[in-house]
């Protein structure tokens, strides 16, 4: 049975945080140490970000205007504001909701063989947030879907969650030869930025945006025009030395980011091992593998770029080349890390590159607290 995803879109929200501005603002904030100050400079630097996106309209514009409510920023002292958890909880609840639906639309229109009459089940995927009825319920209010759709919610699973929702819906269309999954996955990083001397904390402030992705998996027929992916093979693995090294906790100035400089060196210990299983059942690319010729086997790899150094050590462990990084790097630099839904981005950057052609196999991989690695083997369709 062959299950396939279709209507692969992505969205972001309308203001552009610029990297060598939001550096500015954020290493002249009050109370930063010498040594925080450089270690600012540094992480905003060397990301590998030239542009993120932010629900945060008053993060993109720095013109005081008298009167204006200001939560965030106070662009006439530069200052940035610490505000508690319940009001970016709020926030998230009215713009994560938009841009749940708004990617929903968008993956219905992005194919022309299904319709939200179509759609069985939906599932959400965030980690950014929380609210009940939660974003399931609003995709299938605000989308029209029929009154018996089934829905789940992935939360706070982390940057990986979107490969487990994937082989979620995989399963269920393996199992329902009718169904038609959405899957949506919505992540509202720069909700949770801060100022702090906390070197975690300065790295995932140089790192994060908001992005939205959303895709049809269905093993129903699809039109052989149509582009997307069929989705083969899934996998798991567990670094249980870095559960330490990478965490989200919920404080009472929003969601607290541990990410420590251990991990890629972690990650690239386990890559390998990680994409094993999805190898295994085929002799050739076990061979591959074990020559350390996996570049040369599978030409197309969309990575989750956590960031530059986590591509680094991937690209090095796998023996990948600089254009099969080229996906996850562009992705990084034009959106940063937007959480679960980054690997949707580069999946969709795969999807319209021009070295792309039906036929050629595909892993995804993706990172998260554990450390965990979740991978897929994916073959791309279409013209």
């Amino acid at each position: 049975m062959t299950v396939t995803l279709t209507g692969l879109a992505t969205v972001v929200p309308p203001t552009v945080l610029h990297q060598d501005e939001v550096r500015e603002v954020f290493a002249a904030q009050p109370g930063l140490t010498r040594l925080s100050q450089r270690i600012v400079s540094t992480s905003f630097g060397v990301s590998g970000i030239e542009r993120r996106y932010t629900v945060l309209t008053e993060l993109g514009d720095r013109t005081a205007v008298p009167g204006a409510e200001r939560r965030f920023y106070d662009p006439t002292t530069n200052e940035l504001a610490s505000p508690g958890t319940k009001l970016r909880n709020d926030i998230y609840a009215v713009e994560a909701s938009r841009l749940y639906v708004e990617a929903g639309r968008a993956a219905l229109a992005q194919q022309e063989d299904f319709s939200a009459d179509d759609v069985t089940h939906v599932i959400t995927v965030s980690c950014t947030g929380f609210y009940a009825p939660g974003p399931d319920f609003v995709v299938a209010r605000d989308l029209g879907l029929p009154a018996d759709v089934q829905r789940f919610h992935l939360g706070f699973m982390g940057c990986y969650a979107s490969l487990p929702a994937l082989r979620l819906a995989s399963q269920l269309a393996q199992a329902d030869p009718d169904a038609v999954v959405l899957v949506i996955s919505v992540e509202l990083c720069t909700l949770h930025l801060r100022t702090s001397n906390d070197p975690d904390t300065i790295v995932a402030t140089s790192l994060f945006g908001d992005g939205a992705g959303a895709a049809l998996v269905t093993s129903r027929p699809v039109s052989a025009h149509e582009p997307g992916f069929e989705l083969e093979r899934f996998a798991s693995r567990v670094a249980p030395e870095g559960e330490s090294d990478m965490a989200w906790r919920i404080g009472d100035h929003g969601f607290e980011m541990v990410l420590s400089n251990a991990v890629p060196a972690i990650l690239g210990q386990h890559v390998t091992g990680a994409v094993r299983p999805l190898f295994a059942p085929e002799p050739r690319l076990e061979r591959a593998l074990d020559e350390r010729r996996a570049g040369e086997a599978i030409p197309h790899w969309a990575i989750h770029p956590g960031g530059r150094s986590i591509l680094d050590k991937v690209e090095s462990a796998l023996e990948l080349s600089e254009a099969q990084l080229l996906p996850a790097r562009a992705t990084l630099r034009d959106f940063g890390n937007m959480s679960s839904a980054t690997v949707l981005f580069v999946l969709r950057h795969i999807l319209d590159s021009p070295a792309a052609s039906a036929g050629e196999r595909v892993v995804a991989m993706a990172f998260g607290p554990g450390l965990t690695v979740e991978s897929a083997l994916l073959t791309l369709r279409g013209s």
